[in-house]
């Protein structure tokens, strides 16, 4: 892959990792930036919006089939929506921050959606969360790469 084909690739994976289909958008981060495939900044925004703009896709799944959450296939079993639930509740919009916790995250993104929460606020707390983590991994593959440098 070369050009914008990496970008978008890793932008529609962080995208996908954020919904409730499995995949692991900071394997693939990282895995680009250890091989050098792109520039760093460029491909942490591309992460980083793919996975606020996937989160986004889970709250409009829960604001629009709250009233189905009885249903089968409903994408939350009953208990993991009261767990979350609770858990929102308890913190409020402001564990929104937490979304990018795997298992916990998805679940609170739907949730956020069925209690209304502005998309405004959503954005900006999600994205600052998924921000954190992609810095993380940006900041952890960079001191690998000048340990392994060094030796």
């Amino acid at each position: 892959m070369t050009g914008l084909a990496v970008y978008f690739a890793l932008f529609m994976n962080a995208l996908v990792a954020a919904t409730l289909l499995p995949a692991y958008s900071e394997v693939t981060f990282a895995a680009l930036l250890a091989s050098g495939k792109g520039d760093p900044t460029l491909l942490f925004l591309a992460a980083t919006t793919g996975n606020t703009l996937g989160a986004v896709i889970n709250w409009w799944l829960g604001r629009g089939i709250a009233h189905f959450r009885e249903k089968r296939w409903f994408p939350l079993k009953h208990e993991q929506f009261e767990r979350t639930a609770g858990f929102f509740k308890k913190y409020g919009r402001w564990s929104l921050l937490m979304a990018w916790v795997p298992i916990i995250g998805d679940p609170l993104t739907i949730v956020a959606g069925t209690f209304r929460v502005p998309l405004g606020w959503f954005i900006i707390l999600v994205g600052v969360g998924k921000a954190a983590r992609y810095g993380a991994v940006l900041l952890g593959v960079d001191a690998l790469a000048q340990i392994t440098a060094s030796s």
